[in-house]
């Protein structure tokens, strides 16, 4: 029997690379390297610290408007077309602005050219994002009980285009900025075409009706409330959210002015942080075969609220980078959590709407965080994150408190 079980497996995990993994990766790489990459490429072309910043706002302001359009029309068409024409999109974008920028590699073209780059991949990396999140979640539902061995792997090819992303865009633009926006097309090229091997999502009825952009959102926010689960995940996480913006936010001034160090110490954190992240996302895929969803998301709640906390008092930057290396790594492991329970609750037929409604609602804490750091004098930035991180175990403790009976967590 088991000799007729490993050729049924390695043709099941085959076909998730060819169908889901390599489609997210390159989607994933192109992800990353616009995201991070083009405020860069702003910088290089205008030289102007206010337009990066106008356009890393252009990046991401759109796409949290395109959140309720994406979810929906990901539930109306399905992941793989809207996966397709997005990556497509973004693809002939990019093309279009590296040829406007090989001919104007300076002045008011040049301005425009990366600035509308900003605006027109923030909003269709959101829809490629939906759809690929859907088609993954649609494979989980496939997987049964190995759903959290899929949410593994898709998450640690996120995080591994998060720390592989922005340096390789970094080395590209010394190249100059077409080269640059050339690789990004071919990533995005390559995403579209491998979309077209991305087996079809569930879609909504087609005598349901369209509505507004916000429908989709309001849809998403009924099914969340519809299952209780979900829900308290959601809330717990999003204030635990809180705290890790508000070390985000906050990280350059504690980092260069508290603790003495260079500008390049601060992408040193977030570079361990994702290192670690990727380790931990395998340990807990080894961990949830054995021990189930809720032990093993209760135990990265403790130590993500323990290592927010210590990163708050850390005394030293040596501590403070491997707090936060902790902290971020226990919230890779309730990532898995969330992915796995949201592909195990959500109704297909309504799997985007709801995508975009718990994203949209896991992101807000971000924009808060970055206005309480504004607000917040550099001296008293470490009693903020300790009342965050006290909010955030407070949130975490209730939440997995209220999830300990759940069925949809207890296997």
């Amino acid at each position: 029997m088991s000799a007729a079980i490993t050729p049924r497996r390695a043709r099941h995990t085959a076909g998730l690379m060819s169908s889901i993994y390599l489609p997210r990766t390159a989607d994933a790489l192109a992800f990353a390297m616009s995201t991070y990459g083009i405020p860069l490429l702003v910088l290089a072309t205008t030289g102007s610290a206010v337009l990066t910043g106008a356009a890393f706002a252009l990046e991401w302001v759109p796409r949290l408007a395109a959140f309720g359009w994406a979810g929906s029309i990901v539930d109306r068409r399905g992941a793989a077309v809207v996966f397709h024409l997005a990556s497509l999109g973004r693809a002939m974008v990019l093309a279009v602005g590296a040829v406007l920028l090989y001919l104007y590699p300076s002045g008011a073209m040049a301005s425009v050219t990366v600035m509308v780059l900003a605006a027109a991949t923030g909003v269709l990396t959101e829809f490629s994002y939906i759809a690929t999140e859907t088609a993954g979640a649609a494979a989980g539902r496939r997987a049964g009980p190995q759903a959290h061995r899929v949410q593994a792997v898709l998450l640690g090819i996120d995080q591994t285009a998060t720390l592989a992303g922005p340096a390789l865009a970094g080395v590209l633009l010394l190249a100059g900025p077409p080269s640059m926006l050339a690789v990004v097309t071919v990533f995005s090229l390559l995403a579209a075409l491998l979309a077209l091997r991305t087996p079809p999502s569930p879609v909504a009825p087609a005598r349901a009706p369209k509505g507004r952009p916000g429908a989709g959102l309001v849809t998403g926010w009924r099914t969340i409330r519809a299952l209780p689960a979900l829900g308290w995940l959601v809330t717990g996480l999003t204030l635990s959210n809180l705290s890790i913006g508000l070390l985000q936010a906050a990280g350059p001034v504690i980092v260069v002015q508290h603790f003495g160090q260079s500008t390049t110490a601060v992408g040193l954190v977030w570079s361990a942080a994702a290192a670690a992240t990727l380790v931990a996302v395998t340990v807990c895929r080894f961990a949830l075969d054995r021990l189930g969803l809720w032990p093993v998301g209760a135990a990265c709640a403790a130590i993500a609220s323990l290592a927010c906390l210590a990163a708050a008092l850390a005394p030293d930057y040596l501590s403070y980078l491997a707090m936060v290396a902790v902290l971020m790594a226990a919230d890779g492991g309730l990532a898995v959590v969330l992915r796995t329970l949201r592909s195990r609750l959500i109704p297909p037929e309504a799997f985007g709407s709801t995508l975009s409604a718990t994203i949209l609602i896991l992101l807000l804490p971000f924009p808060v965080a970055g206005v309480l750091t504004a607000l917040t004098p550099p001296d008293a930035l470490g009693h903020v994150i300790t009342a965050c991180a006290a909010l955030q175990t407070l949130g975490l403790f209730c939440a997995f408190t209220r999830l300990r009976t759940d069925s949809a967590l207890r296997t």
